[in-house]
């Protein structure tokens, strides 16, 4: 009887944290390139439960009554790379990934340390001096930087800041049709060496590999995020439901527990 209350116990933490993956989906539904996750929830081992002490059965000794479930718990939470829709916003500096890949940037955090992140957000700023930069000033790597993982001065995309320019899809950027520089567009060999930093950047764990894209740079254009509101509204509805579920039967084992307690335990 106690294992129903743990039982249920375990199914309302695993809702609760799939409730939280879905608000973060949904608040960052309008962040440029974001990709959405999602949880699977899986069950602990059975265990086999054992009769002792009953006096029924010939020499007291123990006797197997089944396997019973010790509830549930999160299996993993995983992200979906599926593409989101494009947005037209006519802007030269901003470029979009139509396919698999990522862009390199040369990411410098609070304390001054520079490393090199990965993202999708193409929302880009080409600054007084011409390097092309993201919103919060991180530089943006070249083709040679990204496939090498290399950053600094020489291998950050600069153009001239006076001059129009123009971005073929391979990245190339070219200024009075002379190409000037190439932003780098790379691609990892196994999704499952990606970690999400925060900031809507990733890094690459030890172990993955780079390799190149054939995704291709879209310019005046944002991937927009790949998250449903209408999906993840009726996700959070069912994920509502089954929580309620939990705590009725809570509070049925309770009721039960009080009765014997308190009723039968008087006889």
């Amino acid at each position: 009887m106690v294992k129903g209350l743990y039982t249920a116990y375990t199914g309302m933490v695993n809702e609760q944290r799939r409730m939280d993956v879905m608000t973060n989906n949904l608040a960052n539904s309008a962040t440029t390139g974001y990709k959405k996750e999602a949880m699977i929830a899986q069950a602990f081992d059975e265990r086999l439960a054992i009769k002792i002490k009953d006096t029924s059965e010939w020499a007291n000794r123990p006797t197997g009554i089944g396997y019973i479930s010790m509830g549930a718990k999160i299996g993993e939470t995983y992200t979906n790379w599926e593409q989101g829709p494009f947005q037209i916003t006519d802007k030269d500096s901003d470029v979009a990934l139509a396919g698999k890949g990522f862009f390199a940037i040369e990411f410098t955090n609070k304390a001054g340390e520079t490393s090199i992140k990965y993202t999708r957000d193409g929302n880009f700023v080409v600054d007084n001096e011409g390097y092309l930069r993201t919103v919060d000033g991180d530089y943006v790597l070249t083709a040679d930087g990204a496939l090498g993982s290399q950053s600094g001065d020489g291998f950050r995309v600069q153009i001239d800041p006076n001059l129009k320019y123009a971005i073929a899809p391979d990245g190339t950027i070219s200024q009075n049709n002379e190409p000037v520089t190439t932003i780098g567009v790379i691609d990892i060999q196994d999704y499952d060496y990606i970690n999400k930093y925060g900031e809507n950047l990733y890094d690459l764990i030890e172990g993955g590999t780079i390799i190149e894209s054939e995704a291709t740079v879209q310019q005046g254009m944002l991937e927009t995020s790949n998250v449903n509101v209408v999906d993840e509204m009726v996700n959070m509805i069912q994920i509502a439901r089954a929580y309620e579920a939990g705590q009725k039967m809570i509070q049925a084992e309770d009721s039960t527990l009080e009765k014997t307690a308190n009723q039968i335990g008087r006889v």
